[in-house]
């Protein structure tokens, strides 16, 4: 079989490395990527979210462009959410901020109580404002709050409805709690720790 003089080439224009941007020329050590970035987001659309950002799905291309023309990245951020949650960031940044937070989160995990609060898959509004606002409570106390979804037989199937709440929870508690981490399964359940923003003076 012939091979083209110019041998093989990836189509697509080959691909970025990971944490790149587009046209900045960011070095990233070469080990396997935290998150999906760029082009090595292989879904066909995201539901894309970012400051400046209008909150929608797009097609992955169009996200890129708008990435793009940010000079940013755009980084998966809920690889299970159906379709997956996308940011328009810069991914050094956010990786250097995420080593920040949770250096001084260790610091503050000693003195800190844990307060748990529990949703299922069809926590309806009314419980879920009553939930927020205990959990809103908790963290201007200075506590962690772990919040999570049950599921209970055939409700595992609706995993992407349990990660949409927790992240509906997370903006609902934006104002005095932040993510220590995006929500992950843990057995039958999954489940997000918030932490307190800052503690009133």
């Amino acid at each position: 079989m012939a091979v083209s003089k110019g041998g093989f080439k990836p189509s697509g224009g080959g691909f970025k490395k990971p944490g790149g941007g587009f046209g900045r020329g960011r070095f990233m050590p070469r080990k396997e990527a935290e998150h999906r970035i760029n082009n090595f987001i292989r879904v066909p659309e995201v539901r894309l979210v970012g400051e400046n950002i209008e909150i929608g799905v797009y097609s992955t291309q169009e996200a890129l462009r708008i990435a793009q023309d940010q000079g940013l990245d755009l980084v998966e951020i809920s690889p299970t959410a159906n379709p997956p949650v996308c940011k328009v960031i810069d991914y050094n940044k956010f990786l250097y901020d995420k080593k920040k937070k949770e250096k001084e989160m260790k610091a503050k995990s000693k003195t800190s109580e844990v307060k748990e609060i529990r949703f299922t898959p069809n926590t309806d509004e009314h419980d879920f404002e009553f939930k927020s606002k205990h959990a809103e409570k908790f963290l201007k106390d200075g506590n962690k709050v772990k919040a999570y979804v049950q599921f209970k037989g055939r409700a595992i199937q609706f995993k992407d409805r349990g990660e949409l709440l927790l992240l509906k929870f997370a903006e609902r508690l934006a104002e005095v709690g932040a993510l220590e981490h995006m929500p992950q399964m843990e057995g039958r359940r999954m489940h997000a720790i918030f932490v307190p923003k800052g503690k009133k003076k």
